[in-house]
Order: structure tokens, then sequence, then C-alpha cells
């Protein structure tokens, strides 16, 4: 499966941003996906996930009650609905697919090639 982020950009904090993340090649219900971000000089760290049908999620605790993952199957693609963004969020943002609701990269076969988010202060 191939994904491909979008949506990123630059907004003051406070400001919300929805990222993207479309798969072609293989359909996006046969996986679990997550969002993971990687800010400069950092590791790549876990954000988000949703399971195959969308009925389990797991947030990291620095972005819950203000991000919202989604899927919708019919279209292929995921969604990051991201509110209440802080300079802190700024990083790359990378969607993956795997076959379980995972919170390490390992757990994850496809990467897409990540979207710029920018929070200014």
């Amino acid at each position: 499966v191939q994904l491909q982020a979008s949506g990123g950009g630059l907004v003051q904090a406070g400001g919300s941003l929805r990222l993207s993340c479309a798969a072609s090649g293989r359909t996006v219900s046969s996986y679990g996906m997550g969002w993971f971000r990687q800010a400069p000089g950092k590791e790549r760290e876990f954000v988000v996930a949703i399971s195959r049908s969308g009925g389990s999620t797991n947030y990291a605790n620095t972005v819950k009650g203000r991000f919202t993952i989604s899927r919708d199957n019919a279209k292929n693609t995921v969604y990051l609905q991201m509110n209440s963004l802080k300079p802190e969020d700024t990083a790359v943002y990378y969607c993956a697919a795997g076959p379980f609701l995972g919170d390490k990269p390992y757990f994850y076969n496809y990467w897409g090639q990540g979207t710029l988010v920018t929070v200014s202060s």
C-alpha cells in the first residue's frame, strides 16, 4: 500500500489543522493506521493510532483532548484533526499502516512521506 500525507502548513498557536493520509494500492481497511511525528533532532514519536474498523483508538498523552483521528474506509483515507496547536507540536507528521494498533514504529510496515506542521508562538 502507498500512503500520501497532506495538509501540513504554518499555523499560529491555538489554531487548527487537518492532516489527511490517502492510501492507494490496497484498501486502508485492511490496516491499523497510525500517525507519528518527528521534530528536528528528535526521535520519531507516536501521536495516535486507530484500529482497522475505527472502533479503537490510542492517543499519546501529549495530544489527548486536542487531536482526533478518524478514518473513512470508503475514501481510503485517514484524518488527523489537530486543535489547540502548540509550538511543541511542530514536526514532520507521518502516517503509517500496519496489522496492529501499535504505538511504536516497528508495528508499521508502510509509511507515507511526511507533511510538515509548523506552529508559531
